[in-house]
Order: structure tokens, then sequence, then C-alpha cells
């Protein structure tokens, strides 16, 4: 009896094994990496959101009569931390960023709120959390790439089955945030 075609035949079939496991093992990773950015998005998004009270609260004080905006901060952040998807939130996110925008051009019509110690530091304190917003969502996005691609390209694809689905990155929300700032001197 000759053993050589049944040996070859389970070195291939233990190959294959092998090259199976391992590209699971690889889109269950990117997976992970994926759940892992968007947990980092989460805690800079509930950072901001806890900056938001302070910063409101101190603009109030200066600014009675712009409610209509402090009012309009206030529901798009309770609707962030309300929001019941990833997609939701990032939807969420992008609203209460442009109000946030509202509000720092009230703060400009209010000299003595500008000046104030207090606002400027909530005020850095939320533009560098808004910077940490933008790495963790680029961050994001390249693991939302990283795992789409091995779930949509051979062999990846036949191994996801239909097990995993596509992922969705963050997406600019207005078409404002696109163009380009106009200087003026």
């Amino acid at each position: 009896m000759d053993w050589l075609p049944i040996v070859i035949a389970l070195v291939v079939i233990v190959a294959l094994v092998v090259v199976w496991i391992s590209v699971y093992n690889g889109i269950v990773t990117a997976d992970n990496k994926c759940d892992n950015a968007w947990q980092t998005i989460d805690a800079q998004l509930q950072r901001r959101s806890d900056l938001i009270p302070n910063l409101v609260e101190t603009v109030r004080g200066y600014a009675k009569h712009e409610s209509a905006t402090l009012s309009a901060v206030t529901e798009a952040r309770a609707a962030v931390d309300s929001a019941p998807t990833p997609e939701a939130k990032m939807e969420a996110s992008n609203a209460l960023t442009d109000t946030l925008r509202s509000l720092f051009a009230v703060a400009e019509n209010y000299p003595d709120l500008k000046a104030n110690a207090n606002f400027a530091q909530l005020q850095s304190e939320l533009a560098d959390t808004e910077n940490r917003i933008s790495y963790a969502r680029m961050s994001f996005n390249d693991m939302v790439l990283e795992y789409n691609n091995a779930i949509e390209t051979f062999p990846g694809s036949l191994v996801a089955g239909r097990r995993f689905k596509p992922r969705t990155g963050f997406e600019v929300a207005s078409d404002a945030a696109r163009q380009a700032p106009q200087v003026k001197f």
C-alpha cells in the first residue's frame, strides 16, 4: 500500500485548517480593534460631555439672554449621552459639535466672559478634547478599514461568511465642514 497520497492529502488538509484558523483569528483581531477604537472615542465623548455643564454654567452667568443657545447645547449633549447605537452617537456627536460652535460664537459678544479664566480653561480643555476625539475618529476609521478589508478580500471573505458584517466609520456630517474657511484681513 502506498502511503504517499494519504500523507500528502493529510498535509494539505492540515495546511488548509491552519490557514483558515489564521485568517479567522485575524478577522476577530480586527473586529476587536474596532471595538477598542470605538471605546476610545466613547471615553473622549464622555470627557467632553462632562465638561459641557461647567461651560454652560459659566456662559449662563455672563450671557443671560442666550438661553436658546444654552438649551441647544444641553439638548445636544443629552442626545449624545442617550444615543443607543454607535451610529446614532456619531450623528449626535456631530450635532453637539455644531452647537458648541454656536456657543463659542455667542461668547465672542461678551468680552468679560472671554476674559474669565474659568471660561478660558474650559474652552481650552474642550478644544483639547475635540482634538482627541478627532484623532480617535481617525484611528477608528483606520481600524474599520482594516476590518472591512479583512472580511471582504480573499480568503477572508470565505472565512467571514455571514458571521462578520462590514462596519461603518465616521464621515463628515455637514457639507459646511468640507468647505475651506474664508480668511479675510
